[in-house]
């Protein structure tokens, strides 16, 4: 059995077990002051072209997440979604268990649009007795595939703008998202038009890790705080700080991310050959095809992969997630299977 079903089944490139390796015996400082940690950030900051910015490397995104939007928000404030959104269905209330509400909005391709924002805003003018929306939570790419291009990143941050907000960017996949092949979005692109944002190491090469980047004044101070109160700042922070200089020194992250979109369209391709539809149009590392619940069955047999969606009687949305590490010759051996159908 193959699997399909995520982006985080293997460990991670050999390349950064190696480093791990390598300086496993070295004594660093901790808490994120050691010396890879340093390098890493001072990468990072050129690679996004602002020595300003704040870097902060956590474990994983819902831990991510839950610290950026617990230090964001005051407690009557609130967070708008889509109804997709990561925070919103699959982080077990995390959010909510922080005092803040979910203000989420119904949307078939994950995106979130300065209309729908407004609506909410609209929703919420009964001061002092409903929450106060301040922050827009976008995911890139969305939890459905698909990826924000450069006009729609504008349009909402000159919103957030206009309207006191913050924007935020939920970038697990924001490798994969960077490196699509109809992307107009650049890193340097995502930090201006962000006010805080993070890049995803876990779903992309790395054995955990995402890096935090605040852009907003704002939102630097005391940003420390919150990450040891949550549990966040490890003594080991080195390990985190390797993985980075190792994802950013010779843009391996983008290489890794540009292997996974490959492989993803290689099965795009045949399954549109084969007439079949899609539930969204991704050029991510996710893709949901539509296929009859007998061919599903037939290839549940070899493969794993969600069965994310029931359409009718007949036939359902199923996911599937390519990696950094995803086998060509099994992406080969399933374009067989499913031209088989």
């Amino acid at each position: 059995m193959y699997s399909f079903e995520n982006d985080y089944c293997e460990g991670c490139h050999p390349g950064i077990l190696e480093k791990l390796l390598q300086t496993n015996l070295e004594q660093q400082e901790g808490y994120g002051d050691d010396e890879y940690s340093k390098q890493a950030k001072e990468l990072i900051k050129q690679k996004i072209k602002n020595p300003n910015a704040d870097i902060h490397f956590v474990s994983g995104g819902t831990q991510a997440n839950l610290i950026v939007i617990s230090a964001a928000l005051r407690p009557h404030e609130s967070v708008v979604c889509a109804n997709t959104g990561h925070i919103n269905t699959h982080e077990a209330g995390a959010i909510e268990a922080t005092g803040h509400k979910i203000n989420f909005i119904n949307s078939n391709d994950g995106k979130v649009r300065v209309n729908d924002v407004q609506a909410i805003l609209d929703e919420h003018v009964t001061v002092p007795h409903m929450v106060k929306p301040k922050m827009i939570y976008i995911s890139n790419s969305t939890e459905v595939g698909t990826i924000y291009k450069k006009q729609e990143l504008l349009e909402l941050y000159t919103f957030c703008k206009n309207k006191g907000l913050y924007l935020f960017m939920d970038g697990a996949r924001l490798g994969s998202a960077l490196c699509a092949c109809d992307n107009d979005v650049t890193l340097v692109d995502t930090a201006k038009l962000t006010d805080i944002f993070y890049i995803g190491g876990t779903k992309n090469g790395a054995l955990i890790g995402e890096a935090i980047v605040i852009t907003n004044e704002k939102l630097k101070e005391d940003f420390g705080f919150h990450l040891k109160q949550r549990g966040a700042l490890i003594a080991k922070g080195r390990l985190l700080g390797i993985q980075f200089l190792e994802l950013f020194k010779e843009d391996l992250f983008f290489t890794l991310a540009t292997h996974a979109n490959a492989m993803t369209m290689k099965i795009t391709n045949v399954i549109k050959e084969k007439g079949f539809s899609f539930l969204t149009e991704s050029t991510s590392n996710q893709i949901f095809p539509i296929l009859p619940n007998k061919a599903i069955d037939a290839l549940l047999k070899k493969y794993q992969f969600f069965v994310w969606q029931k359409m009718d009687k007949e036939n359902s949305a199923i996911r599937i997630v390519t990696s950094w590490a995803t086998n060509e010759n099994v992406v080969e051996q399933f374009i067989g299977d499913i031209q088989a159908l």
